[in-house]
């Protein structure tokens, strides 16, 4: 679902998304399928520092499927950051926000996304078996879990188990070989050490790898956010 914010730049009249962590993606049916259920429970909660902590505390699979949901929308907006972190459990572990007044129940946005999300196929899973049926003339694009810049800098704990170097050498064949069946492809990832290496060497038709500037905010000091390097790489 790193890809959800081209989904709605772009507004194709269709698309699959998909994402290996189960609570995004479940909390994204319900934005498409129950959008006035999810409004009404997101309206009960509100931004304090205990209560944060016990919604925290819950587990989400023994949560009915409209406040699992609200549960994964009122962590991302009142957590740091907006940040999602998992331990090695699995359990959601990003400490309380400060914010001045964060908007938890954003209506006009939720409804507007579950008009775009109507002819949309929303899937569970490994990038490879998301993509497994794309064909000649597709776009497919691929937002993983940044290689940090630094031992310090390590934000892949997106689920259990992590998104590692192994992984991102599987999404490089994976990218390989659907440019090279005419897929039309676009992926995204940091510029560290090591990381162009990964996609150079790739026999893809028409590969290139772009360096942008982009504007990141996930840090704990302030002044250490701000405009930094990455990579856009393209095939097909």
């Amino acid at each position: 679902m790193g890809g959800g914010a081209l989904f709605f730049r772009f507004g194709p009249s269709t698309a699959t998304l998909g994402d290996a962590n189960p609570e995004l993606v479940h909390c994204w049916s319900i934005v498409r399928d129950e959008p006035d259920a999810l409004i009404e429970a997101l309206r009960v909660h509100v931004y304090e520092k205990d209560y944060y902590y016990s919604v925290r505390a819950l587990r989400p699979e023994d949560l009915p499927p409209i406040e699992r949901a609200a549960r994964t929308v009122f962590l991302n907006r009142t957590g740091f950051n907006g940040l999602y972190r998992v331990n090695k459990s699995g359990g959601f572990n990003v400490p309380f926000g400060r914010y001045k007044n964060p908007l938890i129940c954003d209506e006009e946005n939720i409804r507007a996304c579950s008009r775009f999300l109507q002819e949309t196929d929303l899937r569970c899973g490994d990038f490879e078996a998301v993509v497994k049926g794309a064909s000649e003339g597709d776009f497919v694009y691929f937002d993983p879990p940044y290689i940090p810049m630094s031992a310090t800098a390590n934000f892949t704990d997106y689920r259990p188990g992590g998104f590692g170097r192994p992984q991102h050498d599987r999404l490089a064949k994976t990218m390989e070989r659907l440019a090279r069946r005419g897929v039309k492809v676009v992926l995204s990832n940091s510029d560290a050490p090591g990381v162009r290496g990964l996609y150079e060497g790739l026999k893809a038709p028409n590969l290139k790898v772009h360096v942008v500037r982009a504007t990141r905010s996930i840090n704990s000091k302030a002044t250490r956010r701000g405009k930094v390097n990455e990579l856009l790489v393209t095939a097909g």
